[in-house]
Order: C-alpha cells, then structure tokens, then sequence
C-alpha cells in the first residue's frame, strides 16, 4: 500500500478521453492506480457530461466510489445515500425556447430530465446523419429514451432541464454556437466534449463549481484537491482543482490551462499523474 505523501485528498476525473482510453475502457493499470489512491485515503471523483446511471459499470461497481460530478456540473451526487449535493439546472420554460432556436439549424439534439436521456424519435432516427462517431451513435440509441416530441413532452412535465445536447456535421455552426449561444440566452454554460457536438448547461452548472461545492461540503480545502481533464467542459474544473491536470491527447484550450500535463488516455496517463502527484 502507497502513503500518501501529497496535500491532495480528492481527486475529479473526466472519463472520456481522460479515466477510459480511446476504447472507452478502465485499464488494469488505472484501475490499481485508483485503488492505491483510494488505499491511501483519498477521494476518488468521476466528473463525467453523462448522468450517473450512463456511466460505464467498470466505474460505477468501483468499491470505494461515494460521491460523482454528473451532467458537466449540474449535480454534485452522494452516491450512497442516493442524494444531490448541489443542482444547477435549466428552467423547463427556457429550455423550450432553446430548442426552438435550435429547431431552424442543422442539429439533432437531446436532453437530460431527472437523471435520464430523452429524445425526439425522428432525431434519434438520424443520429447516423449528424455524428460520425460510432460510440455516439451507439450512446444516443442505447441512452436516450424516444418521445414523439421533445419539447412538448418538456411542457407537459414542466421540470427542470438538466443539460442540452446536440449533434452536428457542421463544424463552422458548431464553432459559432460555442461561441455565442450564450449570448443568446441567459445563464448559460456552453462547452462540448466530442468533436462533433455541443452542450448546454445553466451556467452554475459546471465541473467546477461542482466540484468547488463539493470540497466545501467535505471540509477539504479546494487547494487540496487535484483534476484530470481533456475536452473544453473539463477547463473550469482544471482552473479551479489546486492542481489541474491535463491529458496527452486533450485539446489545445485545455493544455493552455493546466498547471501539469501527463501521458495520454492510451498511454494510462491518469495512473501516471496519481503516482506523479500523490505519491512523491
């Protein structure tokens, strides 16, 4: 068993591109790194876009997990206890009206509603269309649950709106909707985690105003907490960790923005940072 001979006492990590390899797999060698981690007691976070019940079983049966970062921020979970931290959510009525913008441009999109996927069935039908990526498909056909329309399945329920999500091919619309659709609408938080999509959020809601509410909340000092990350929804929660991590593979924004770079997804980079930085 390792001692911890680092400050850090909790550690947030991004799954995809980041914990899981290109495969979307926990390797033998992150796995074991988590658990000398846990051993030494430190915390263990996963702060995933995804909600909880989406997560990979590799990482949900994880034994020692007790809190996650869902939704790119808007939850902050007790795993065990089965109850919100923290919750920053989109008004039903506002997320409507973003769908309806939305409605004139060359998107499919999603949404998730109290810790579900739910989707637009002739969208859902065309997922081919707008993503190449096959792991995307096979998410938005396994994880979003057919309605025969999103917003109006929205108005009838009246809740809350936990993140939007859309597809598209076209990467100059895409470039332009990360850039102002905040503008457009109050409140919000943009940011996007594979190439070919965009991802909407209440602007509290974000990995790291999570993660910051969650440090509070276990009595641990924010400098004491460490996050690894690669895509541009991991940036505030590498700003705000005491120490942010960024992978080999993550995209530019990212780099430019972490205090310490390790391997990459592929080359078990988050086994490396732990032992870099914990273990010293």
């Amino acid at each position: 068993m390792h001692a911890n001979t680092s400050p850090i006492q909790l550690i947030a990590l991004d799954l995809d591109g980041t914990l899981l390899n290109a495969k979307k797999e926990l390797t033998p060698v992150c796995r074991q790194a988590l658990e000398s981690a846990a051993d030494a007691g430190i915390l263990i976070v996963p702060a995933t876009g995804r909600f909880f019940d989406a997560m990979p079983e590799a990482v949900r049966a994880l034994p020692f997990l007790r809190y996650a970062i869902t939704i790119n921020g808007a939850q902050a979970l007790d795993i065990q206890r089965a109850r919100s931290i923290y919750r920053a959510e989109i008004p039903c009525r506002q997320a409507i009206e973003i769908m309806s913008y939305l409605d004139a441009l060359p998107v499919i999109y999603d949404c998730y509603m109290n810790d579900c996927g739910w989707m637009t069935r002739s969208f859902q039908q065309q997922a081919e269309t707008f993503t190449p990526d096959p792991y995307s498909i096979a998410m938005i056909r396994k994880l979003r649950r057919p309605v025969d329309e999103l917003k109006r399945f929205l108005a009838e329920h009246g809740a809350d709106v936990q993140k939007i999500q859309l597809f598209t091919r076209d990467a100059a619309l895409r470039a332009e909707l990360l850039a102002h659709l905040a503008e457009r609408f109050e409140a919000l938080s943009v940011s996007s985690s594979v190439p070919n999509n965009v991802e909407i959020n209440n602007i509290r809601a974000n990995k790291g105003d999570a993660l910051q509410k969650l440090a509070a909340h276990l009595g641990i000092p924010i400098a004491n907490t460490m996050a690894f990350g690669d895509g541009l929804n991991d940036i505030p929660m590498i700003r705000t960790a005491g120490l942010g991590v960024a992978m080999g593979n993550a995209v530019p924004e990212v780099l430019a923005t972490a205090d310490a770079v390790t391997a990459s997804c592929d080359a078990d980079g988050v086994a490396e940072g732990i032992l870099r930085y914990c273990f010293v």
